[in-house]
């Protein structure tokens, strides 16, 4: 089997770490972004370079700001933007995409694959191809400056899931030789409701605001916003995510569970954990409350579980608190423009309905 021809879309963190990565492994790699500021930095630096988990410089085979020039006869097509982009990029890519192609968003967060696949078949698309999620990211990295990243780890194990499902053993197939981390699931609805960004990210961040605002004070993301009773409520939210995700009866993970996965971190409650997970230990604060962690994670993490939990009658209260108050600082309805049953058309469907949409991509 050829290797397959590599897009990347994105050169933010996860993006210049992703097309570096995959250079590192002799793989044709595009790198994609919407501004050309990113890009001449990375051509001025002659690529990407790495640290930490790899070492290297490494340039993409192609480098530009136009999205047909990006994916066309490409194999694979990694969106490694925020959650919040896909829909523009879905827009953007739909008068592009060929037959076969397969798109990977990483991750896709809550509902990602199916919002991709109805926005592009909303904007012209009539191929048949194949929209795949991960769960979160395989990369946890950080972009120093544009064209120097660092790579702090992999992830052991990251679950993907397709639509059509049916699909998901041709996206094994095709890059199970270049990232053996990535393990098939049943159907995208596993992927999104084992959303732990939706459950990690927005809390801390609105629990810290007044240190985050406060000029020239920088702080650990993970070892020093989580306290304890921050810990402690992240566990609540986290209840209210399984509780939706046992009523489709999929496969799920707690958080500790999930830490455990990727990586390899064993404790009995999460402060714990993530003060054992040295994976962390250098993730700085944001200095913005204008962060992705809020503007990503609330509208497709902690708003389409929150309303699921509305139709399924699950107490969802803690993530409405978050939502609220996220909300009502950023003067945004986060309920408007997030991925509610409503804005995905499924505001009638039952769970079975749900179920056969996301493993069909039909009704």
């Amino acid at each position: 089997m050829n290797d397959p021809i590599f897009a990347v879309i994105g050169a933010g963190n996860s993006g210049q770490t992703t097309a570096a990565h995959l250079k590192s492994l002799n793989q044709n790699v595009r790198l994609y972004n919407r501004s050309i500021e990113k890009l001449q930095e990375i051509k001025q630096n002659n690529g990407i370079q790495v640290k930490n988990l790899i070492t290297g410089r490494w340039i993409p085979d192609v480098i530009t700001d136009d999205i047909k020039t990006a994916i066309k006869d490409a194999d694979v097509i990694m969106i490694t933007t925020p959650a919040s982009s896909h829909m523009d990029l879905a827009k953007a890519c739909a008068p592009y995409l060929k037959e076969n192609q397969i798109v990977i968003l990483n991750p896709g967060r809550t509902f990602g694959a199916l919002e991709f696949l109805n926005v592009a078949r909303n904007n012209g698309l009539k191929q048949d191809i194949t929209i795949a999620e991960a769960q979160t990211t395989l990369y946890t990295c950080r972009v120093l400056k544009n064209g120097e990243a660092d790579l702090l780890a992999l992830k052991n194990n990251v679950w993907i899931g397709s639509i059509p499902a049916r699909n998901i053993s041709n996206v094994i197939e095709k890059i199970k030789h270049i990232y053996p981390q990535f393990q098939p699931v049943r159907n995208t609805l596993i992927t999104g409701l084992n959303n732990i960004g939706a459950i990690l990210h927005p809390t801390p961040t609105l629990f810290n605001i007044g240190w985050i605002e406060k000029p020239d004070t920088f702080f650990k993301y993970y070892y020093e916003a989580i306290s304890p009773n921050v810990a402690s409520f992240l566990e609540k939210l986290d209840k209210e995510r399984l509780a939706v995700a046992e009523k489709f009866k999929i496969e799920k993970l707690s958080i500790l569970d999930w830490l455990k996965m990727s990586y390899s971190v064993d404790a009995d409650n999460l402060y714990d954990a993530i003060q054992r997970n040295e994976k962390y230990k250098t993730i700085d604060a944001p200095t913005t409350i204008h962060h992705r962690y809020l503007y990503e994670d609330i509208p497709t993490g902690l708003v389409p579980i929150s309303s699921l939990g509305d139709m399924l009658n699950v107490d969802t209260s803690n993530s409405k608190i978050i939502i609220n108050l996220a909300s009502s600082i950023l003067n945004k309805d986060f309920y408007k423009v997030g991925r509610t049953l409503e804005n995905l058309g499924l505001k009638d469907f039952d769970v079975d309905e749900i179920i056969h949409y996301i493993e069909h991509g039909r009704n």
